[in-house]
């Protein structure tokens, strides 16, 4: 990599580590809030639909917009936009006016940014690093995510002390450090592709992955995993009810995933999963189900703190595979629509999951919930290996050699 290629990866990294840190606050803040207001695991597992339903109807919209736009351009732009919506929210809490109706707003406006940014920021890697380097660039971003996902949620919990607004501040600080970031990335800009807009151009991605079924296999297991064994939506009834820590505890349970997963993220970039990475996923997979079994029967705060930081762990291998089997297998023609199908899968598992626990929890209540949930991935994870044996027998990461990219620095 010569020295503006460099550059160009350290911005977009540190926005990517700024947006990432400001989004956890952003939903730590509005997760309690709401909560505070309402008690209502119901209003919990929302926030996360609320964020879905919009996500649904722009995903594929979003890809398309991704191939055909400057995408570091593009992921600035939604950062500024959920910067917008913490300095709303910022502008509630010192007004006097939030109100359960206002954080669902929120969550909307959210959810209908966040494929955007999504297609675009997982498009825009491998134009910013080598082919051989990818795996990597994977591990060592993913390892700067989680760690803005350790000290986001612990510092916000700390900020609670000084008022939820101070949070919200601190929110629209950081995301619009990452805007200004991000926005002053430069790549090599393939020029849009010639053929009209059209339903075939907008569904290519979901066909592409569909006929891949390393690929297909991959991304459905991520979703159908995360979409039963997630609890972060029940986090801050576990905080409050259950083991009595507060918003402080609150704070060191969102961030115990990425604790586990950011020594997990630096190991990988040191040594990549090149060897039977499909085996190694699911693997991953069983141990996250079994994490959040152990989690959903604990009544000790600091083991279950232990088993959401290996659940941590366990998911880094996920993603790592996962996104470098994509990145690697897809044409950088379609990299934005196939990104922006894989963002719908991630978050179908992520958001519909807390919709999911939410709504869960009401019926059995959180423990229930997440033990159901922990159990459903150990049998996802045993179910997936024996339905593509492609990804489960793959030998290695195979490197596809990528095309020759046209355009000029933008």
């Amino acid at each position: 990599m010569d020295l503006l290629a460099h550059r160009a990866y350290l911005r977009f990294w540190c926005a990517r580590v700024c947006g990432t840190a400001g989004n956890q606050m952003l939903m730590l803040a509005v997760g309690w809030h709401l909560y505070d207001l309402t008690h209502s695991a119901w209003d919990l597992g929302l926030v996360g639909l609320l964020q879905f339903a919009p996500a649904v109807l722009v995903t594929l919209p979003a890809g398309h917009v991704a191939d055909r736009l400057h995408r570091a351009r593009l992921a600035a732009a939604c950062m500024l936009a959920q910067a917008v919506v913490a300095a709303l929210l910022w502008s509630s809490a010192l007004g006097g006016f939030a109100s359960r109706e206002l954080l669902l707003l929120a969550a909307v406006m959210l959810g209908a940014a966040r494929p955007f940014q999504m297609a675009a920021q997982q498009a825009l890697l491998p134009a910013l690093v080598p082919a051989g380097l990818l795996a990597r660039a994977t591990a060592f971003s993913s390892s700067g995510t989680q760690a803005a996902i350790i000290t986001g949620p612990a510092v916000a919990g700390l900020l609670f002390a000084g008022g939820v607004d101070v949070v919200y501040a601190s929110c629209f600080a950081l995301l619009l450090a990452a805007a200004l970031s991000c926005a002053a990335v430069r790549y090599e800009h393939l020029p849009p592709p010639r053929e009209p807009v059209s339903l075939q151009t907008l569904l290519a991605g979901a066909y592409w992955i569909r006929r891949h079924p390393v690929v297909f296999g991959a991304v459905s297991l991520d979703l159908f995993a995360v979409l039963l064994g997630g609890a972060t939506a029940l986090l801050p009834i576990f905080a409050r009810d259950i083991l009595a820590v507060g918003p402080q505890g609150l704070g060191i349970l969102r961030s115990a995933p990425a604790l586990g997963a950011l020594p997990m993220g630096l190991a990988l970039s040191r040594w990549p999963p090149h060897e039977m990475p499909g085996r190694k996923l699911l693997v991953a997979v069983a141990v996250f189900g079994a994490c959040m079994l152990v989690f959903g029967l604990s009544t000790s705060f600091w083991l279950s703190a232990l088993a959401l930081a290996i659940s941590g762990a366990a998911d880094m291998v996920s993603v790592v595979v996962r996104q470098t089997l994509v990145q690697l297998e897809t044409p950088p023609d379609m990299r934005g629509r196939v990104a922006a199908v894989n963002s719908l899968f991630i978050g179908a598992s992520n958001q519909l999951g807390e919709f999911e626990s939410g709504a869960t929890a009401a019926l059995i209540g959180p423990v229930g919930s997440v033990v159901a949930g922990g159990v459903g991935t150990i049998l996802v994870a045993w179910a997936w290996g024996r339905s593509f044996p492609a990804l489960a027998l793959r030998p290695t990461l195979t490197e596809i050699p990528t095309a020759g990219r046209a355009g000029t620095p933008r």
